[in-house]
């Protein structure tokens, strides 16, 4: 650290000496202009805020160099570069801050001298630096015709909607309310071993004008539902239905799958943080709890099962892809509830799971939600 600071205070020891030969020109040039107590006023504070940007300029300078050398001892202490290739880097580096800062300051300093001569009133020109810094638009000419590389983005004032990337997984499992279920033995699935997992994208548009507490969330969304048999079982269909079937060998593992693409849609209710500022205004709720209350609906992609067993010593893995009677549409009812990002998910698919057979039940869910 000793040796970042005496590279730092080397470099901007001259600097130094010119800022202050600067100081005394400007305050000569103030002296020689005589203004009413308003224009002054106003002519110092626009000598003020550039100041105050020459300042932030020799500031960002110092950052990156002081991060530069850091990166140079840590790659010299890892052995990918030799004592005296490190201190040669730093050395260059040391050199090009200094040089960029004194350039940026001598811009600014020319800006300061221009205010100071004109009175302060100086025209501005779309084309200046500080425009540019802004994101003014860029262009040439490609047959004649105007080819835009890129245009300032207008920031907009309020927005309505916003948009996340979502990702939902927990326990999956098949219920039949027409079944008595008395213990863990009557479920056809393992409860632990059944899972689901969902991600995709959402958006959410508050419903009122000036109230972000009711939004409406939708958006489109993957879902993998997953069952995992019990008692050495696996699915198949015999005779045109689906069923549960032991197998002959022993099974190590039995896992079916069903891929879905599903709209959902939610009415979400709670409080937000209303951010205003001079040129935008923005409502977040990363800190605030928030509940959703809707469903979805959409069509099965692909059925699919994994089987996993041996047979005469050895490891056999088999993968079976087909339709399964799976029933073409789902639709159901979810909803969520919880603080920020993270939520506490459930769904319940009404569409039985499969068309006909044995099997009979529907999907249900749950697990955790969170918006990245």
């Amino acid at each position: 650290m000793n040796q970042i600071n005496k590279i730092i205070l080397g470099v901007l020891f001259s600097f130094f000496s010119y800022l202050q030969a600067q100081e005394t020109k400007e305050n000569i040039l103030k002296d020689s202009v005589q203004l009413s107590p308003s224009d002054q006023a106003f002519l110092s504070f626009k000598v003020k805020q550039l100041q105050e940007k020459k300042a932030a300029i020799v500031k960002a300078e110092k950052e990156a160099l002081a991060a530069f050398v850091l990166e140079m001892d840590k790659r010299y202490a890892k052995g990918d570069i030799s004592l005296e290739t490190a201190d040669k880097l730093k050395n260059e580096a040391a050199k090009l801050r200094a040089d960029n800062i004194a350039k940026r300051s001598a811009i600014i300093d020319l800006e300061i001298e221009l205010l100071q001569n004109n009175d302060g009133d100086v025209v501005q020109a779309t084309t200046e630096l500080k425009d540019l810094d802004k994101g003014a638009e860029f262009s040439m000419e490609i047959n004649g015709k105007p080819f835009v590389f890129f245009k300032e983005k207008q920031v907009k004032y309020d927005r309505r909607t916003y948009s996340d990337f979502v990702m939902i997984m927990g326990l999956n499992n098949l219920v039949n309310f027409d079944q008595d279920i008395n213990s863990i033995e009557d479920v056809d699935f393992m409860l632990g071993g059944s899972r689901f997992f969902e991600l995709g994208w959402v958006w959410r548009t508050r419903m009122f004008e000036n109230s972000n507490f009711l939004r409406l969330n939708y958006g489109l969304m993957f879902q993998f539902n997953g069952l995992r048999p019990k008692n050495n079982q696996y699915i198949r269909v015999q005779d045109g239905q689906t069923q549960l079937v032991v197998f002959e060998e022993d099974l190590r593992k039995s896992k079916f799958r069903t891929d879905h693409l599903v709209f959902p849609m939610h009415l979400e209710f709670g409080r937000s943080d209303k951010m205003k500022r001079d040129d935008k205004i923005r409502y977040s709720i990363q800190n605030s709890f928030r509940i959703g209350i809707g469903g979805y609906v959409g069509f099965n992609l692909s059925s699919r099962q994994k089987l996993k067993y041996s047979q005469n010593g050895e490891r056999v893995k088999e993968k079976f892809k087909q339709g399964y009677d799976v029933t073409p549409f789902v639709y159901g009812l979810s909803a969520y509830a919880g603080r920020g990002g993270t939520q506490l998910y459930a769904k319940y698919d009404l569409n039985p799971l499969f068309a006909s057979g044995p099997i009979k039940g529907n999907n249900i869910s749950l697990g955790f939600r969170f918006d990245l």
